[in-house]
Formats: structure tokens, sequence, C-alpha cells
């Protein structure tokens, strides 16, 4: 099933909010609809932009969620006023909670084992009835490394309906591609920083900051020396393409 998109600089941003995000992956589960959903920032957008190959992960997958306002915005300007932020922490648990009342099956791939020992907490706290199938802490990978086949081997055998991938981008969108074929599993989610936020590992911003597209601020005023790259020079090339691409549309039509 092809959902209807919004076209950013290339990258094929699904036109969903969190409502509508949820129901589509709950509809996967129960046909086994095979396929990955990967979150999408600004600073993804940027990065498809200048590597191709990462353009085609993200464009191949069953759905691209807006995470950022800017993408929202962007979208709602181009007449899509049903798009809405679908942020991996909020999807994670609208579809944890969803998936409680219809039995479904976890399985959490990524984080450290303290950070997954918190998140497991957390998650049996807020939902009671979830039902986590296993969890697995990688070590240390490059991107684009491939899984070992006994990691594989044990994922299947849990027999999820549900993978969450919480590596990071770009490490999760290439390694849900790399292996999509080789897991049974119906639907994976890259949901990057999801785990830390839920396991209580790293603040979030007050609604408020995310509504109004200042999280980004929020988050380099807490790591800045990790993600001053990401959002002070991403960003700005974020607006840079945007203004090069409208400007190219327009030399085409003189």
């Amino acid at each position: 099933m092809s959902l209807p998109c919004l076209d950013i600089l290339g990258v094929k941003i699904s036109v969903v909010n969190l409502h509508s995000a949820r129901d589509i992956i709950n509809d996967w589960i129960k046909t086994f609809h095979k396929t990955y959903v990967c979150v999408v920032p600004v600073s993804t957008v940027v990065a498809c932009v200048e590597n191709k190959e990462y353009l085609g992960i993200i464009n191949q997958a069953g759905m691209a969620t807006p995470d950022g306002m800017p993408l929202v915005w962007l979208g709602k300007l181009s007449g899509h006023k049903a798009i809405g932020r679908t942020y991996g922490a909020d999807l994670m648990l609208a579809v944890c909670d969803w998936g409680q009342r219809q039995g479904y099956r976890h399985y959490l791939y990524g984080g450290d084992p303290l950070m997954k020992e918190r998140l497991l907490e957390n998650l049996k706290k807020e939902f009671p009835a979830i039902k986590i199938a296993g969890d697995f802490s990688p070590s240390l990978r490059a991107v684009g490394q491939l899984e070992e086949a006994s990691v594989i081997e044990g994922i299947n055998a849990a027999n999820p309906d549900i993978l969450w991938v919480g590596l990071g981008s770009p490490k999760q969108d290439y390694w849900m591609h790399q292996h999509r074929n080789k897991l049974n599993v119906p639907v994976m989610l890259g949901v990057g920083a999801a785990f830390d936020f839920i396991a209580g590992m790293k603040p979030q911003a007050p609604r408020w900051m995310q509504r109004s597209g200042l999280e980004w601020f929020f988050r380099l005023c807490c790591e800045p020396k990790r993600l001053w790259k990401r959002y002070l020079i991403g960003n700005s090339k974020f607006v840079w393409y945007l203004l090069r691409n409208n400007l190219g549309k327009r030399c085409d039509k003189i």
C-alpha cells in the first residue's frame, strides 16, 4: 500500500499524523505487511540531499513520518491539512498503548543494558498489559554493518509483531533496510532517541517548544557538543537547499 507523500527536496514524507500513522501500522501488523518505518527530522532530509544511497533507503520505507515542525509547516503550505508531527517517542507510546489492547508482541533492539532496563520498567508501568517478546543491546556498530546471524535468529524465534529499532539515524534506517528480508516481523520502526526519552535518560522539550518548532534549541542546550553541527549547520543547510530548490524551479519556468 502506497501512502500519499509530500516531496521535500526529493524525500518522500508520508502525509500522516500520530493517529493515522498508528492506524496504518496496526493494519500492516494485522495483514502481515512486511515493511519498515523511518522517523524523519530535518537532519535526515539534509543527509538524504547529500547521500543518494540514504535517500533511496528512506524513500523505500513503507512510511517516512514528519518528525519536525518545519516539515509539517511545508506540508500544510502544500495543502496537506491533515499532516501532523509524528515524533518517534509519541509514536512509540501510541503504538504501545494500542498494541496492549491487541495483544501485540514487541521486541526492543538498541540501547545499552542500563537504558534498556529503565525503558522496559517504564513501558510496563505505563502499559501494564504490554507484551515484550524480547530485547537486545548491540555493541557499537558502524553505519551499514550487518547483524550476526544468531541475533537475527533470536529475533525471529521471539516471534514479535513489532520490532523497535533505537540506533539513531542513519544507522537504524540502514539496519532496517538491510535486514528487512531476513526478519519475519511484520513492521520495524526506527525511533531514534525515543528509547532514551521514554527511559528517562534524556529530558524532552516542553510541549509548547515542540509545537512551536523550538525543540531543536532545547536539545542543543542539553547536548551542545554532540548536536551543534546537526542543528546549527544542518538547519542552515536545510534552509539553503530549500531556497536553491525553489530558485531552480522558478528559473525553469522562465
